[in-house]
């Protein structure tokens, strides 16, 4: 039996570093992994690792020269040749090689790259946790392999995962992006049944995977967990999951009841607060539907003006603040100093632009407070409404018998055709009586008329008077001043649309309406003299907001109304409205949690396409709501009541003209004509 030949592998020997040179037969041409400077921290930190596979430079002849070249391990001779500049390795220390004589150069470059095996991502993790478990600590990982601490987190938190969850990851039967989703809740077996759950799934993205595993807790971004504070929550025992490899807002608050509990406690006491004022009721809720304060009449407060010790610590902050905005006007980033420095001073104007409010006793004693909190986490109070029962009873006339005093005197009898009897034109020679209310009923009449004729041909006044009744019906609760009968109808919305007061739209408005309620006199009677002094810039803003109270493109299903809303959609394209840029998406409370399934499709195969569309065509409803609300965000996508339709051209030539000739007969329209309207033509 023939021995076989036994492989007899390359000789290692040291050679000095000055004795090396780089091959041109190295196959490694990009740049790719850690950077030479990396290396050498690494080689100055471990030594060298991995010998370089060097050959023996030839002369001419075929004798050795002395020199050796490297066709592989480049990388690490760039950095060793770093450390010898850097003066910190001898240029003749002894590096280890491995010397070949056979084949090609090329050849043993390209089997040294080729034939490593990288490692898999789940060594990388348990070796970062064994080194952690030897106690080396996070910034020391770091440090050692010149990643950042977060990047160590991250892999401590992936090491950390159900065993039965890596063993599925190290079998391929999960995908790195899974395994990742999993590490939001720390639970080992919550962790294997949702697993075992979704192998029964046909949903089996990592944003399923969070849902499933956070279900039921509170983000770290609702406003109840900005009011109390994480600091606080986590202080009372309350848990917190992180997403260490998503934008998690802050996380999850494991612990609702806590929460709730907590969010109850500081608003009552911030309530008590409040109270202590002196209203005379204070209702308390996490939140109130928008409109809540309609038909409660609004006591505005006066604004208490700063001190002069205040207003001249705002001068000096002001001058501060634009002062280092001038000298750094040509920087492209403030240094963190002076950035520091400005948010600060800004915090402190606000802090004096914050006036506080003040009321009259009499206010605290009809009025109320609504405390709760806003969409940003902090304590919102709404002082100085009356309820209507509270409102204070209007002081009458009263004879002494306790009847309504007449104010026409009874002397002043009228007979049935509405004229003075006897009795009057006897009484009425001493001059003193008054008149009738007939004849006062006729004088007026005639004054009516007078006055329409004088406003129609005064338009600046008309659209003054016009303002003076809006303003005073849309902004004094019991704005009766006008002899001009416009009653503008402002319909007021909550219950219909749950969250409307978090949209910007909505907001925006809002924020009008307290602007133009500040500036406004609290007496109505004060009002026309106050619009009279505006200018008309500020009037035409005021005219335009009181309109625009007045809109309503509501669709009722118990009113139906299509001309109006043709108008809207007129209206909507002359103003160019976009709801998607107005802030509006198709979220689960708005939109995707309120239609059918097959609806949800359609708007996601309109907006993404059919692939998106079938992917998601066999979740379950709140899985496809979830996953549609992903796929639809910043897609701009509208559902058709949304939707502005594009403005028509107007015609070339108008339908009709309006004729002002005394001398044109009116058209009379033939027996046999059709029923439908016929323009009117200009006479010739």
């Amino acid at each position: 039996m023939t021995k076989s030949k036994k492989i007899t592998l390359s000789a290692s020997r040291d050679i000095p570093f000055n004795k090396l040179l780089l091959s041109q037969s190295n196959v490694r041409q990009i740049k790719s992994g850690v950077s030479i400077e990396e290396l050498a921290e690494d080689i100055a930190r471990r030594t060298l690792l991995a010998s370089l596979t060097v050959r023996p430079v030839l002369a001419e002849d075929g004798s050795e020269t002395g020199m050796f070249e490297i066709p592989a391990g480049g990388r690490r001779f760039r950095a060793l040749e770093l450390l010898v500049k850097q003066r910190r390795l001898n240029k003749t220390a002894p590096v280890p090689c491995i010397v070949r004589t056979d084949g090609l150069a090329e050849e043993d470059s390209l089997a040294e790259n080729i034939q490593r095996a990288p490692l898999h991502p789940l060594d990388q993790f348990r070796a970062f946790q064994a080194m952690r478990e030897k106690g080396k600590s996070e910034e020391e990982i770091a440090a050692a392999f010149f990643v950042s601490v977060g990047v160590v987190k991250q892999r401590l938190k992936l090491a950390a995962v159900s065993t039965t969850l890596l063993d599925a990851y190290a079998e391929e039967e999960m995908t790195l992006d899974q395994l990742m989703a999993f590490t939001v809740n720390p639970d080992h077996e919550r962790q294997e049944q949702v697993w075992e759950a979704l192998k029964q799934h046909y949903n089996k993205q990592p944003y399923e995977i969070r849902r499933m595993l956070t279900e039921g807790a509170v983000r770290a971004s609702d406003r109840r967990a900005q009011f109390v504070g994480l600091d606080g929550y986590i202080e009372a025992g309350g848990e917190v999951l992180r997403d260490l490899f998503q934008t998690d807002d802050g996380g999850w608050l494991q612990d609702a009841a806590l929460l709730e509990t907590m969010v109850t406690e500081k608003l009552n006491e911030d309530a008590e607060g409040i109270r202590a004022e002196g209203w005379k009721w204070i209702e308390v809720a996490t939140d109130f539907p928008y409109g809540h304060t309609y038909d409660l009449r609004h006591i505005r407060g006066e604004t208490e003006p700063m001190s002069e010790e205040e207003d001249a610590i705002y001068t000096a902050l002001k001058a501060e603040y634009d002062k280092l905005e001038d000298e750094h006007a040509e920087v492209d980033e403030l240094p963190k100093e002076v950035d520091e420095r400005l948010g600060e001073i800004e915090t402190a104007m606000e802090a004096l632009q914050d006036r506080p409010v003040r009321f009259e006793a009499e206010d605290y004693a009809i009025a109320g407070a609504f405390v709760s909190i806003d969409s940003a986490g902090g304590l919102r109070v709404e002082r100085g409404y009356v309820r209507a029962e509270d409102e204070p009873v209007a002081e009458t006339d009263v004879d002494p018998e306790g009847d309504a005093a007449d104010p026409v005197s009874h002397d002043d009898a009228v007979d049935g055709t509405g004229e003075a009897t006897d009795l009057d034109e006897e009484e009425d020679n001493d001059g003193t009586n008054p008149l009738s209310d007939r004849l006062v009923c006729d004088l007026t009449v005639h004054r009516t008329m007078a006055l329409r004729d004088a406003l129609a041909n005064d338009p600046h006044l008309a659209m003054l008077a016009c303002l003076h009744a809006m303003v005073l019906q849309l902004f004094y609760h019991y704005g009766q001043d006008s002899c001009v009968e416009i009653t503008p109808k402002s319909t007021q919305f909550g219950a219909q649309a749950e969250g409307l007061s978090d949209m910007p739209y909505v907001q925006s408005i809002d924020l009008g309406i307290e602007t133009w309620a500040g500036n406004l006199p609290k007496a109505p009677e004060d009002l026309w003299e106050a619009l009279t002094e505006w200018d008309s810039d500020s009037r035409d803003a005021l005219f335009a907001h009181c309109v625009a109270m007045t809109v309503n493109a509501v669709q009722d299903p118990h009113y139906r109304k299509p001309r109006q809303i043709a108008h809207a959609d007129v209206l909507a394209a002359t103003l160019g409205l976009d709801m998607a840029k107005a802030g509006w998406s198709p979220a689960a409370d708005s939109y995707l949690g309120r239609v059918t399934k097959a609806q949800i499709l359609a708007a996601v195969r309109e907006a993404k396409g059919e692939k998106d569309a079938d992917r998601i065509a066999g979740f379950k409803k709140p899985d496809m709501v979830e996953a549609a609300e992903e796929l639809l965000a910043g897609t701009d996508w509208l559902p058709q009541p949304l939707r502005t339709p594009p403005l028509a051209e107007a015609p070339d030539e108008p339908e009709f003209e309006i004729v002002d000739d005394g001398d044109v007969e009116p058209q009379v329209q033939n027996d046999d004509a059709e029923d439908d309207p016929v323009p009117l033509e200009a006479a010739e």
